[in-house]
């Protein structure tokens, strides 16, 4: 009798598995159909990942990602052609079987009972997956089509894919990290600042330090990462290190400067920008920098000659105009302050008189810097300010307007 019923379960066990077999040739008939039926295939092909007689089996998981694989190439002729389609259908169609076929080739690669390794499916999903990465209408285009659409943390998982791939053990050394791969890695830390992901993104942008891909961006960036994550130590030493890449590039130095005056280490300041006007004593921005750092420690007349050296070295430094108008203007409005307090009103019109002879001597200072640069809110602000008080009313009106414009 156990005999029996032994066999008969034997007989029900090979039944089964013999039909979730079936089932899985059955998905793939559907998927390599003239007309697929893609939908028809995943809802088959689910049945047989969840059955034990078959989730193990390599030949499961390869179908699983050739639905998604033949589903993205349709999409993909529809695309060359010139013809509609539907860009996530695509992107989440690869992305699935991008998971699948990494499942696949692993099963793929198990000995069989005499040790043996006899892959029969790795070598189409080597080269579909290369595919996803060579072909710039597969991943890149995803990840490209997610970041217009401002879902930066869907994009990261696409470029995330993307960069993945060239280093698989199955893949690596195959397809080379050039340039493309570097604007990916790129943008992927771009998707990741903008979806909040500040570790993730700081891991691209250290990843990117050496690359040789707009590298002044990505200390820049790496900067502010650092700084949303108010590490101090280390958006310090980045902005040291962009300070010492890019030289010229006054950005790194003024940012620098900025912390050291916040931290009350002005003497840290001043040594550093002494050491760059060192070793570029041409840098006009430096000279502009120095003037600030001068400013803010009340030494007016320093500042002045800085600003000016700055002109000297670039006649066309609007900031350096505006630093310089910037004095007087301060200047002015410290001796209305001095006026308010004159009790003799003789004395008082004389001292309002000389505050704005002092304000006109800032106004064309701020004239200049806004010519030389127009879209400077701040400046056309100031300068409405100077029309007003100097009772300029057809100036104070074209500006007015300039400023509502922007």
């Amino acid at each position: 009798m156990k005999k029996i019923i032994l066999s008969l379960f034997m007989v029900l066990t090979i039944t089964s598995s013999f039909a979730q077999k079936k089932i899985v040739s059955q998905a793939k008939n559907k998927a390599l159909m003239e007309t697929p039926d893609f939908a028809g295939a995943r809802e088959l092909i689910n049945q047989a990942l969840k059955d034990s007689t078959t989730a193990n089996l390599a030949e499961t998981w390869y179908v699983a990602g050739l639905i998604g694989n033949k589903e993205n190439e349709s999409l993909y002729n529809k695309a060359i052609l010139g013809q509609k389609f539907d860009a996530d259908v695509k992107g989440k169609a690869i992305l699935e079987s991008y998971d699948y076929f990494l499942k696949a080739i692993k099963l793929d690669s198990v000995p069989d009972k005499k040790g043996r390794v006899r892959p029969k499916y790795s070598k189409d999903i080597i080269s579909n997956i290369k595919e996803y990465y060579t072909t710039q209408q597969n991943l890149v285009a995803y990840g490209a089509h997610l970041f217009e659409q401002k879902d930066y943390k869907a994009a990261n998982k696409a470029f995330d894919v993307f960069l993945e791939i060239p280093k698989l053990p199955f893949v690596k050394n195959e397809i080379p990290m050039d340039s493309t791969y570097n604007m990916i890695m790129y943008y992927d830390a771009i998707a990741c600042t903008n979806a909040k992901l500040h570790d993730e993104a700081i891991k691209l942008y250290e990843s990117l330090k050496d690359k040789d891909y707009e590298t002044k961006a990505v200390y820049q960036l790496l900067y502010e990462e650092y700084v949303s994550k108010k590490d101090t130590v280390n958006f310090v030493k980045t902005l040291k290190q962009g300070f010492e890449k890019f030289p010229s590039e006054a950005w790194f130095l003024q940012n620098l400067i900025n912390y050291f005056i916040y931290t009350k280490q002005v003497p840290e300041a001043l040594d550093y920008l002494g050491k760059a006007i060192e070793r570029e004593p041409t840098m006009a921005q430096y000279r502009y920098v120095k003037g600030n750092l001068d400013e803010s420690q009340g030494n007016l007349d320093e500042a002045r000659a800085s600003f000016e050296k700055a002109l000297e070295l670039d006649p066309t430094l609007a900031d350096a105009y505006a630093g310089v108008g910037r004095l007087y203007y301060n200047k002015a409005v410290k001796m209305l302050d001095e006026a308010n307090n004159i009790k003799d009103i003789k004395k008082y019109n004389a001292a309002q008189k000389a505050a704005e002879d002092v304000f006109k001597e800032s106004l064309p200072f701020f004239q200049k810097a806004t010519k030389l640069s127009p879209k400077e809110i701040e400046f056309k602000r100031t300068l409405k300010t100077l029309y007003y008080r100097l009772k300029m009313d057809k100036e104070f009106e074209a500006v007015s307007k300039e400023i509502d414009a922007m």
